[in-house]
This record gives C-alpha cells, sequence and structure tokens, in this order.
C-alpha cells in the first residue's frame, strides 16, 4: 500500500493485439498478395473498402470472385444494399469485431484495401467529432450541387489548407467537413480520436507510376468489357444517381461514365479514357495519404511481401 498522501501508481494499459495492414494504390496489385499469402498461411481478410461493402457492386470495384472467396474467408463484403449509407464508424466497429472474433478462434487476420480514410480511423481510432446535423448537411449538399467541390474546397482552403490533404477531393468527406466547420469552428480531425483497439502495422506498397498507370488503364478496359455498364444500369434501377443527397455508392469512381456507356451516351473509347484519367488522378492521392497520413513507406512489391512474410512468420 502507499504511503498516506502519496498517490498509487496507476496500472499499466494491456498492450493492445498487434494487427496487420496491407494497403496500396487501386489497381496496384494488393487484392492478388493478400489472397496468395492468405492460403499460404491460413489467413482470414478483413476488406478495407468503402465501395466493396455493397452488395451488388461487383464488377466495378474489382471485388475478388466467388471461387476466390470460397478459398480465403472476407469479412467486410457484401454488408450493406445500394440504398444505405455506409460510414467509417460502421466500418472500424465491424473490423475490430471481425479482428476480435477471428482471433478468438485461433485464426489470423489480415487487413487489406485502400481506402485510406478507413484506415487511418482504424490505426488513429474513430473521430470524436460532433453528430451529424441533418439540417446542416443538407445546406452544405445543396451548396456541392450549386457551386460544385472544387468551389467547397477553396473555401476550406481559405480558413484551413492543412486539412485539404485530409478531403482527397471525397465530396463526401468535404460536406462533413464543412457541416462541423460551419457549427462549430473547427474541423472534425480538431477533436481528436478515440484509442483503437488495436495496434496496426502498416505494410504498403505500390509500382513505379507508368507501370501503375498501365495497369488501371488495362483494368478499366477489361472491367468494362466484363459488364460494368450492365451493372451500372442496375444500380441506376436500385437508387438513381441524381438522387439527393447523392447516394454513397453513386461515389464509386467509373459508375457513372460506365452508365452513360450503357446509355449510350460515352462511346466505349470515351468511358475508358474519363475513368482512366480518373482513377489515376485517386491513385495519386492515395499515395500520397498512404505516406502522410498512414506514416508508411511505399515499397516494392517484394519487398512489401517479405515483410509481410517476416511478420507472418514470426
Amino acid at each position: 500500500m502507499a504511503p498516506p498522501g502519496t498517490l498509487s501508481a496507476m496500472p499499466a494499459a494491456p498492450p493492445r493485439p498487434a494487427l496487420p495492414v496491407l494497403t496500396a494504390p487501386t489497381a496496384a496489385g494488393k487484392s492478388a498478395l493478400a489472397l496468395r499469402l492468405a492460403q499460404e498461411y491460413g489467413l482470414e481478410l478483413i476488406s478495407a473498402d468503402a465501395f466493396t461493402v455493397y452488395r451488388g457492386l461487383d464488377i466495378g470495384t474489382a471485388k475478388p470472385s466467388r471461387a476466390e472467396r470460397t478459398q480465403v474467408p472476407h469479412h467486410l463484403m457484401d454488408v450493406a444494399d445500394v440504398t444505405e449509407s455506409y460510414d467509417v464508424t460502421r466500418w472500424v466497429e465491424g473490423a475490430e469485431a471481425a479482428a476480435t472474433e477471428i482471433l478468438a478462434r485461433g485464426r489470423r487476420p489480415l487487413v487489406v484495401g485502400g481506402t485510406g480514410f478507413y484506415l487511418r480511423a482504424l490505426i488513429s481510432g474513430l473521430p470524436l467529432a460532433p453528430a451529424a446535423d441533418p439540417a446542416a448537411r443538407a445546406e452544405v449538399e445543396a451548396e456541392l450541387e450549386s457551386r460544385g467541390l472544387d468551389a467547397l474546397l477553396n473555401d476550406i482552403e481559405r480558413v484551413r489548407p492543412d486539412q485539404i490533404p485530409r478531403m482527397e477531393r471525397n465530396p463526401r468527406r468535404v460536406v462533413r467537413a464543412l457541416e462541423v466547420y460551419r457549427r462549430t469552428g473547427q474541423f472534425p480531425a480538431d477533436f481528436g480520436w478515440r484509442t483503437p483497439n488495436f495496434a496496426a502495422q502498416v505494410v504498403a506498397f505500390s509500382p513505379p507510376l507508368p507501370e501503375l498507370e498501365e495497369r488501371i488503364a488495362e483494368r478499366t478496359r477489361q472491367l468494362l468489357a466484363g459488364g460494368w455498364p450492365q451493372e451500372a444500369r442496375w444500380l441506376a434501377a436500385q437508387v438513381p444517381p441524381d438522387t439527393q443527397p447523392l447516394p454513397t455508392a453513386w461515389q464509386a469512381l467509373g459508375y457513372r461514365e460506365a452508365l452513360a456507356l450503357a446509355q449510350g451516351e460515352l462511346s466505349l473509347d470515351e468511358a475508358a479514357q474519363q475513368i482512366t484519367q480518373a482513377t489515376r488522378r485517386y491513385a495519386k492521392r492515395q499515395r500520397t495519404f498512404i505516406r502522410t497520413q498512414l506514416g508508411a513507406e511505399l515499397l516494392a512489391l517484394p519487398d512489401a511481401e517479405l515483410a509481410l512474410r517476416r511478420w507472418l512468420d514470426a
């Protein structure tokens, strides 16, 4: 017992279980690497992708095939309808629950995906910003529709240029940031984060940009030839793309262009070019986010595989 008038030492917090995370820009080949390692080491994969959560968005999101998902358990895929909104809180809670359950069964999880916002929340903890205000959000969404994304980004840059990298030109994130700022005078990141349940260890890789851009162009052509326009038409039948507020599912890259191709408004070459250009820009933002927001070095693919193997063999 401590002497009178002294404070007892606080017990040390128990160590958080470690959780490996594999990330890379879109089309870099992270799913193929994760599947190969999962088959070899008996892993279960937790998807960190904002759009593979949706049932029915299979082709345009390059979701693993049914055969691949039969061979290796995948978590947090096909867990929401396209009519639903799916957010970072729901994903982090689901990812932590899945990892806990996998470990309890004596198996090992591997988080794999490229949605940086989700991964940052898993690594740093969920944001403590105020809950959304539907009326305030609707006002900003109306501005987004009338003024455009660049105008809203300029509003943010004028007061807090440090917030621009966090936005990643993501309309939903921009709306959320302005909604909170106009109510509180602070941005969501200013409120801090809760302590995460896992100590995530990030391994990241990327091909050189010219190779990555070639991979993006080739994959875009394959997806368009593999039924993406028909999938986009199906999505439009479930939730029209002009619905307000904009459904989360329609924020997935390429679906508007794939729909325009299905409707004869774009040629195959035009749709492929537009999707490829937008995806290349997104991949460059992902590379920057991984380095600056996740604090991970972009390794070459063989080095990333070696790093994961060392982790798994330890």
